[in-house]
């Protein structure tokens, strides 16, 4: 791998944990979006909609398309913001805390999995190196810089 671009690595390893964990979900007849969005929804407070779009990095379409197909199964009901009138909040149905706890567990076993094959010091470096990615693409460290033309 030590020849492939950075991007290609991360790339190819979220595709292949996405494969993994839909492969899990569809067992139960579910999808990692769904697993993902319960595990982002507050099991007790609820969470407000609008800030789950931005805390799972998806665009607003596809998380209506989550969102409804997860109502239409009983994982979550909307509710009003009492703090905001205009607002919703997404609580998680018992059957969406039930199924939650399962999501939770799976997340825990691929973490428990890795930790035993990688050394901490390993794992910390990983996240290191992540933190700094994720900082220098949110600050636009990249391509907010005078770029060359090519002639």
């Amino acid at each position: 791998m030590k020849d492939k671009t950075i991007d290609y690595v991360l790339r190819t390893t979220w595709l292949t944990v996405n494969k993994m964990y839909n492969e899990e979900a569809a067992k139960f007849g579910t999808t990692m979006a769904t697993g993902f969005a319960l595990l982002s929804i507050d099991p007790e407070k609820g969470t407000p909609s609008t800030s789950l779009g931005p805390k799972m990095g998806m665009e607003a379409t596809s998380l209506s398309r989550t969102l409804k197909a997860m109502e239409e199964k009983g994982l979550i009901e909307r509710k009003p913001n009492p703090d905001d009138g205009r607002g919703v909040l997404i609580h998680l149905t018992d059957f969406g805390k039930e199924k939650r706890a399962y999501s939770k567990e799976r997340v825990i076993i691929f973490n428990e999995a890795i930790k035993s094959k990688i050394p901490l010091e390993k794992l910390e470096h990983f996240y290191e190196v992540a933190e700094v990615i994720n900082n220098m693409i949110s600050n636009k460290k990249i391509y907010n810089q005078k770029e060359h033309i090519l002639k």
